[in-house]
């Protein structure tokens, strides 16, 4: 291997089964993993299936595994995450593959729908709009969540996904949290049944893994643990 090449392992196969093969690729200064994959596509096989859109992290499609780690692909320099000139890529953890990099989100965003994770309005779209304090706690505890742009790093990095698969993952639990929390929203305790059941939020085990690897410096779990605390005084309430 010459100094100016990196070891590419890159995951190639389907839900059926797959292998790495490794390619060389030329070092480039500022080099992120997606160039890495686009030059292995670009140059060295055309079938090699991967996803990506804006490239300057903003819609979070290129996440994949980088050396056992979920990272948006765009945003992370090969220079970074070198184990000596050598870089693993692989598809996202706990979804199924379509195809080599590219993954099915769909169990994702079923979960989304789980856990009550869309709007319950309010208000009819011929009612006034309503005003909202931004600095009132729930507003405030609301806005922690909502740059989640659904790129699915923290579910791929989940154990608790991984061991579970009818766990609702963090991503979802945090939506859910934000919706609790939004005065706009006109049906809390349908929020905190749907995540309070098989699957739901006392799932978790408050490892972190969702929070720590979130490329938007989201926290997840702190969202989680909201919800236990929602769910548990719901049901002490009832039971009165």
């Amino acid at each position: 291997m010459g100094r100016d090449e990196l070891d590419v392992s890159i995951w190639r196969g389907d839900a059926n089964g797959g292998r790495f093969e490794d390619f060389k690729v030329p070092a480039q200064d500022s080099q992120t993993v997606l160039d890495v994959v686009s030059w292995v596509q670009q140059n060295e096989d055309p079938t090699l299936s991967y996803r990506y859109a804006c490239r300057v992290g903003m819609c979070g499609s290129c996440a994949m595994m980088v050396n056992g780690v979920p990272r948006w692909t765009c945003r992370t320099h090969v220079k970074k995450v070198l184990d000596g000139q050598k870089v693993t890529v692989a598809p996202l953890r706990n979804l199924p593959v379509i195809k080599d990099l590219a993954t099915d989100m769909d169990p994702f965003f079923d979960k989304w729908v789980k856990a009550a994770g869309v709007h319950h309005p309010s208000k009819t779209r011929d009612d006034p709009i309503e005003a909202v304090n931004p600095a009132s706690p729930a507003r405030v505890e609301a806005d922690t969540g909502i740059e989640c742009i659904n790129c699915s790093v923290c579910y791929a990095a989940c154990d608790t996904v991984t061991g579970n698969a009818d766990y609702l993952g963090p991503a979802a639990l945090q939506r859910a949290w934000t919706l609790y929390n939004d005065a706009k929203d006109a049906d809390q305790q349908t929020i905190l049944d749907a995540v309070s059941g098989n699957g739901g939020c006392h799932n978790c085990h408050s490892q972190g893994s969702c929070t720590l690897y979130c490329p938007n410096e989201l926290n997840p779990m702190k969202a989680i643990a909201g919800l236990k605390r929602a769910t548990a005084a719901s049901f002490f309430k009832r039971r009165k």
